[in-house]
């Protein structure tokens, strides 16, 4: 299957640059995909969608700021870290810029604090950086850090928490789970109310959900492993909604990746919690275990996310629903609108 059948059409002004001030402002657009209709809201209009004895499932990652300027040791040249996983003793896994020049042996610094010296090279392009420092990482990321914001946005963000879903509580992503960033605390008391459970997964978003795909074929691609947890109540409820014939909802497709790895795990036995790395690819094809229904935003073409959402959809359903989205002037990617699919 060729990558180019995911390929659309995409104005750059309608690529969202800055959050808007109110998360919930933000439109919807629904696509059921027995029918292929589609239809244009504003986002509080999730509730009317959402039905008593459903499950939300959300993941409370929380992004780092995991950006960091610095300069080669022994040149004094410009350099860039963008840390992705965390290998323990110090150790991060992590993309380099620029790549060529910074080989295995190069030392970056951050100014007086901090020090990282470049282990090895992976073949994605990744390297294992070795990090030296006095005090507490976490501290000292928080000063010299930058919320790590995809390339395609230009505007510098001036509020870090607006790159944070309001439930995220587990630090640990290179990237937001950008369709939780919609909900506030009062609208998700609104879910509730409707007699809708929620429940948490997490999913440390890494280079697996955002690297672009450099192959022709969409079989070829291998996606980056990124750490997931789903805990005791979570896998509770999730069998619970099941046995009542509720519906288990993902917002986002790191949420989606989570539920359908455990699904793979569990097979035909009940959800259990369990943690680890999942580097699941999910691509028209692809039959859902466990999400029903999928609250995501609009994604980039030929991306692996597109191909995930085109597996629930379909993918003629899918194309068709971007293309009236571009004629509508919907907003794009991380900071942009929403699409429900059920």
């Amino acid at each position: 299957m060729n990558v180019d059948l995911y390929d659309f059409d995409l104005p750059e002004e309608l690529i969202a640059q800055t959050p808007l001030a109110d998360r919930t402002a933000s439109r919807l657009l629904t696509l059921n995909k027995s029918t292929g209709e589609v239809q244009h809201h504003m986002f509080p209009a999730i509730l009317d969608y959402l039905q008593p004895g459903d499950t939300l499932v959300l993941n409370d990652t929380r992004v780092i700021p995991a950006r960091l300027f610095g300069v080669k040791q022994d040149t004094g040249a410009k350099a860039e870290v963008l840390l992705l996983k965390d290998l323990g003793a110090n150790r991060w896994e992590a993309l380099v810029k620029p790549g060529k020049k910074l080989k295995t042996g190069a030392v970056i610094t951050f100014g007086d604090e901090l020090t990282a010296t470049i282990e090895s090279e992976g073949d994605m392009g990744e390297r294992v950086l070795s990090f030296s420092y006095e005090g507490i990482f976490n501290e000292i990321l928080d000063r010299l850090g930058q919320m790590p914001l995809p390339p395609y946005i230009k505007e510098k963000l001036d509020d870090r928490e607006r790159y944070q879903t309001v439930y995220s509580k587990h630090e640990g992503s290179a990237a937001a789970p950008t369709a939780g960033l919609h909900f506030t605390k009062e609208l998700l008391e609104q879910v509730r109310s409707k007699g809708v459970d929620i429940a948490f997964v997490t999913l440390h978003v890494g280079l697996g959900t955002f690297r672009p795909m450099s192959v022709e074929k969409v079989e070829e691609h291998v996606m980056h492993e990124e750490y997931y947890i789903l805990s005791e109540e979570t896998a509770k409820l999730l069998n619970e909604t099941r046995q009542r014939g509720g519906r288990i909802i993902a917002v986002g497709t790191t949420s989606s990746r989570t539920l359908e790895t455990v699904a793979g795990k569990c097979g035909d036995s009940p959800i259990t919690a369990m943690s680890g790395w999942t580097d699941i690819f999910i691509y028209p094809g692809y039959t859902f275990k466990l999400v029903d229904a999928l609250l995501t935003n609009f994604h980039l073409p030929k991306s692996t996310l597109v191909m995930l959402v085109s597996a629930l959809a379909g993918r003629e359903q899918l194309l068709n629903a971007y293309r009236e989205a571009v004629e509508q002037k919907y907003r794009f990617f991380s900071f942009g609108d929403a699409m429900f699919i059920y």
